[in-house]
């Protein structure tokens, strides 16, 4: 009884150190992505920013010609149905931006063989910066 116990508490070791010699062989290079650069200096952000924009004044000129032939009520459901629709459009365009940063992350983590990319802002130092690379992969 006790020699079995040995023989599975050696195979557990021997099975646990073959577990973590395998995880230790995988990449550990650690990538830093500066997500508030990415905002400012990313041309396919600015353009997406800017139909956020476009639309946003489309909708709000459209409900300024249309406030002088209604009521205050009715004018009060068409702003709120008004700003509805631009936050859909809003969480649309940002749903595009976060795919776009996702993939360009995930291709440039790849070529740079990254184990790991995490957000510049918790990171105090070390890493790889690869935002610019990730803003160059969404254009």
């Amino acid at each position: 009884m006790f020699m079995n116990k040995k023989l599975a508490l050696l195979t557990l070791l021997l099975f646990t150190v073959v577990l973590l010699g395998g995880c230790a062989s995988s990449s550990t290079a650690v990538g830093v992505f500066d997500v508030n650069k990415a905002m400012t200096e990313s041309p396919k952000i600015k353009q997406f920013q800017e139909q956020l924009n476009t639309k946003g004044k489309e909708l709000s000129d459209k409900l300024e010609k249309e406030k002088a032939g209604i009521s205050a009520e009715e004018f009060q459901k068409r702003q709120e149905a008004t700003y509805a629709e631009f936050l859909k459009s809003k969480q649309d365009l940002e749903s595009q931006v976060d795919a776009s940063i996702k993939q360009s992350i995930d291709e440039v983590a790849k070529e740079k063989k990254l184990g790991v990319v995490l957000y510049k802002n918790g990171v105090a130092q070390g890493g790889v910066d690869i935002t610019d690379d990730v803003i160059k992969k969404m254009q």
